[in-house]
């Protein structure tokens, strides 16, 4: 071998040796656990870091190749974090862990031993505070009043406040006026009381002699409702005493290390800096439980089950798979029924306007049945009507050429037979028309006069006008001018409107004075005729009343105002009834009874 070989395996021998030497010590270096242990923080989370710390730096000597850690917690942040694995061991007081063993499992390992009275295990309670100079002496008279706590699941709080309510009879759940939870820190149930926000406060025992003692409030300025104190304590309680905070751990740790950290706190020595700040003379066995259970039984606590959300929930985070399908399914399900009701209801109201059309097609067909039957009768009348007025034509014609041939000079009996045949001759142009409506022939349209065919309506009922002695006034305004239309059918119109009217002023009850106005009015291309009562007004819809065979009278047939509508129809115009106080028109003489708006184009 050269020499510069030789050089390069010593080298080489050299520095796997090194790294031989380094893996072993590497192997040699024990792994140290970090654990996570959660104290319920009742006085804020640096009160509690100062008093804990000490006690997790004793384990962390005691229990090789282990660190503990302090987490300082309220209630929720107990479960939220026992939930997600983030904990685990717990320092809390019983009911607490009570709570938590119904949904978590929870190994006991200690109870804690009070530095104050004597070293008792029992320290847990509630204090109930008012202040000084306050009317409340009693638990009777804590009834309807505004009280204050920390939190609905604090043992030496609430529940032992509850607890003792429902011993002395009363009901706790509508016993307080008002409850509101302030959290922690515990300080500020107090202030309240001090401040006058809150009739009494239910603290913690012991909590107001620990503020006494550090100068946070006065002694003289609160009393303690209910008190007791027992023998051997050094604070007043209103109820009774349950044990003290205990030490837990979660199912995660290995049984061999909660052997020794029980060992640890067993042998913890009551001078230790450990032991003093935290408060404890040191750790004995898990002290019984059943006197929170059967606190727990009286307050129906125990046996209830916990919130379904947090059940969802923590099923949710132990099966994600199944339960994002059954999420994704449920969302399907839900947009698929939301689906089917908007369909079950587009057919529902598709089924009701169905139904609605037929009712209407229905009275249509009974109408139009009506309408045929009408029609035959009409048409049978007109047919024999037509002779008998052709031969009073006749007869008058007859009789007035009669006595020009006999030269008798008899002018009231002349005049008398020329207004027969005057009648006789206009009820044959009314029955041919009638006959060329059921036919439906084409209405004679000739010039006239409006105004003209109005008056000789009036004409034709001013008997029955004078005799319910209704007052008439026609007003004309604009330039009058003829309009090519249909002269029996427009009077029809207006005898129908008149009549209507005339009608209207005769069911009137009061003595008011009956009055019937006919404006004309000649506007450039059309004319405009308003016949306006101080009548009873409508007594139905417009709307339903023009429709065929629609009445409001004992004896109509409910052919007025539908002939009238047909009449304008033909004419190519409009007509409108309402009553004086919803009408669009202007100017009418009173606000009582009804107004009908005919409007026909000048063409």
């Amino acid at each position: 071998m050269t020499t510069g070989s030789w050089c390069k395996a010593v080298v080489m021998g050299l520095c796997l040796s090194v790294i031989g030497l380094n893996q072993s010590y590497a192997d040699d270096v024990p792994q140290v656990n970090h654990f996570r242990v959660g104290v319920l923080a009742n006085h804020g989370v640096l009160q509690a870091k100062q008093r804990w710390q000490p006690m997790m730096d004793y384990l962390t000597e005691q229990v090789p190749n282990s660190h503990f850690e302090v987490v300082p917690v309220d209630f929720n942040g107990m479960r939220s974090q026992l939930l997600g694995h983030d904990l685990q061991f717990i320092v809390t007081n019983p009911g607490q862990y009570l709570h938590l063993s119904n949904n978590f499992p929870l190994s006991w390992l200690a109870t804690m031993k009070s530095r104050k009275h004597q070293g008792s295990t029992f320290t847990i309670g509630a204090t109930i505070i008012v202040r000084a100079d306050s009317p409340i002496r009693t638990l009777q008279d804590l009834r309807g009043r505004n009280v204050v706590a920390s939190d609905p699941q604090a043992l030496g709080g609430y529940q032992a406040a509850m607890g003792l309510l429902h011993k002395m009879g009363f009901l706790p759940e509508q016993f307080f006026g008002q409850v509101r939870f302030l959290g922690f820190p515990l300080e500020p149930l107090v202030y309240q009381v001090r401040d006058g926000s809150a009739d009494a406060a239910i603290a913690p025992f012991c909590t107001l002699e620990e503020m006494i003692a550090t100068g946070l409030v006065n002694q003289a300025d609160y009393r303690v409702i209910h008190p007791t104190k027992p023998a051997g304590y050094d604070c007043e309680v209103s109820t009774q005493l349950y044990p003290n905070w205990s030490f837990a751990a979660a199912d995660t740790v290995a049984p061999k290390l909660t052997m020794a950290i029980t060992r640890a706190l067993f042998d913890l020595p009551a001078d230790h800096v450990a032991a003093i700040t935290a408060d404890t003379l040191g750790w004995t066995a898990p002290v019984s439980q059943l006197k929170v259970i059967e606190l727990f039984k009286e307050l129906q606590l125990q046996g209830a089950s916990p919130p379904l959300y947090q059940t969802v929930y923590k099923w949710m985070a132990k099966n994600k798979e199944w339960g994002g399908a059954l999420l994704l399914i449920f969302i399907i399900s839900t947009i698929y029924h939301l689906w089917l009701e908007y369909k079950f209801r587009q057919k529902s109201e598709f089924l009701v306007s169905t139904e609605r059309q037929l009712k209407d097609k229905a009275l249509q067909l009974e109408r139009l049945q009506s309408a045929a039957i009408l029609g035959e009768i009409g048409a049978g009348l007109a047919h024999e009507l037509n002779q008998p007025i052709a031969a009073i034509t006749q007869y008058s014609e007859g009789a007035m050429l009669q006595l020009e041939r006999l030269g008798q000079d008899n002018p009231e009996l002349y005049d008398v037979l020329g207004k027969i045949n005057a009648q006789s001759i206009r009820a044959g142009a009314v029955v041919h028309r009638i006959r060329g409506l059921l036919k439906r022939r084409q209405a004679k349209t000739e010039p006239l006069d409006i105004v003209l065919v109005v008056k000789e309506a009036l004409a034709l009922l001013r008997r029955e006008l004078d005799r319910a002695n209704v007052q008439v006034n026609v007003r004309v305004q604009g330039e009058p001018f003829e309009l090519v239309g249909d002269s029996v059918g427009l009077s029809q119109m207006w005898v129908n409107l008149v009549k209507n009217s005339l009608d209207a002023l005769e069911t009137c009850g009061d003595n008011r004075a009956r009055q019937l106005w006919i404006d004309i009015y000649f506007q450039p291309h059309e004319i405009k005729v308003l016949v306006i009562d101080n009548g009873e007004g409508l007594q139905g819809q417009a709307s339903e009343l023009m429709a065929s065979f629609a009445s409001t009278k004992d004896a109509g047939l409910g052919l007025g105002l539908a002939i009238c509508k047909d009449v304008v129809s033909r004419h190519h115009g409009s007509i409108q009834i309402e009553n004086c106080q919803q009408s669009t028109q202007a100017l009418l003489p009173w606000q009582q009874g009804c107004v009908v708006t005919v409007v026909l184009p000048k063409g």
